[in-house]
């Protein structure tokens, strides 16, 4: 008789593979993180792609932005958000990535659509950004909707698809990379729909040579064993971390200077394993010419933003988000 199947990969509990193939997803997890509720803030979940039934949650401020000398448009930005979890795990559900657009839509005044996307080992990569690209063309879609056809939280009336920012954490800057990269400078293919930048909070980027960061110290919920893990599991088979999905400046990635990219808000911890990827990532580009925006949040570890969006550095990041977003408004 052959031997029982056997953990081979263990994700936290959260994700277990096992040696015969299986794949064990708990269906409840004690999170002990608080879910947050906030009056001002309209909630609903909304199927996008029937396909692979996968679906979003809308977040929709109440009340309208007040007008001003500078904004005389009332209507809600939009925030794409794309959730982390090293392309294996997360899920819109979660507490922390629905505290952190609930936060999101009532410091911004944005109407903000947080997606689910196809999870690895059972999908791996592209799946997740072809998922992200999916979300993109239903939104698309949505502002194509003749009256009454659309979904009523996103009317013309309300919500303004010329000024649509993506907001991706961890594995979700990584898939914000890449869609700024297919899409380009202007949103090609989009149209009426119009990103006019995107924000990446700590992009989950790998390679095959190490960074110093990488060999520091690890983080209380992070260390490298996780991240090679989530790697292992989420690339296709036989691919190391050196592939462009994974390290956008590997030797088969794409030329990125001879590539247009609407504006980009890179943000990152001092003591984040993945800062050094990170920092390389926003200097290249920039030295490419291309508009980058870099910030780095002294002793802040991976997730200080999305764990504890009320804190005093996440304050910090809404402010440096609304400036970016007031700069690339037009």
């Amino acid at each position: 008789m052959g031997s029982l199947p056997h953990i081979v990969e263990d994700c936290m509990g959260v994700l277990q593979l096992f040696s015969d193939g299986s794949i064990f997803r708990p269906k409840s997890i004690n999170f002990n993180l608080p879910v947050i509720n906030d009056n001002s803030i309209l909630i609903k979940d909304s199927l996008f792609d029937k396909n692979h039934n996968l679906s979003l949650r809308l977040y929709k401020p109440t009340s309208l932005p007040s007008p001003s000398s500078n904004d005389k448009n009332k209507k809600l930005p939009i925030i794409l958000f794309i959730h982390g979890g090293g392309f294996c795990v997360g899920s819109r559900l979660w507490p922390n990535c629905h505290n952190c657009c609930l936060r999101l839509a009532s410091g911004l005044k944005a109407l903000v659509i947080s997606i689910d996307y196809r999870l690895a080992p059972e999908h791996r990569l592209p799946a997740a950004i072809d998922d992200a690209v999916s979300a993109m063309q239903w939104l698309r879609n949505q502002a194509l909707s003749e009256s009454g056809n659309g979904d009523a939280w996103l009317s013309n009336d309300d919500v303004d698809f010329d000024q649509v920012f993506v907001i991706g954490d961890s594995s979700g800057g990584n898939i914000a990379h890449h869609l700024a990269v297919r899409f380009g400078a202007g949103s090609n293919g989009l149209a009426p729909v119009r990103v006019r930048g995107y924000i990446l909070l700590a992009p989950f980027f790998g390679g095959l040579a190490r960074t110093m960061s990488e060999e520091g110290p690890s983080e209380q919920f992070l260390n490298l064993d996780v991240l090679d893990r989530f790697w292992r599991l989420s690339m296709p088979v036989g691919e190391s971390r050196d592939h462009p999905l994974a390290n956008p400046f590997g030797p088969e990635s794409l030329n990125l200077e001879k590539v247009g990219l609407d504006p980009l808000l890179v943000m990152v911890g001092s003591n984040e394993l993945l800062k050094d990827r990170v920092k390389d990532y926003a200097k290249r580009l920039t030295q490419m010419g291309k508009k980058i925006d870099y910030l780095e949040f002294e002793g802040k570890e991976h997730g200080f933003f999305t764990n504890n969006p009320y804190s005093e550095s996440a304050f910090q990041v809404i402010e440096a988000i609304q400036k970016f977003m007031f700069h690339n408004s037009t």
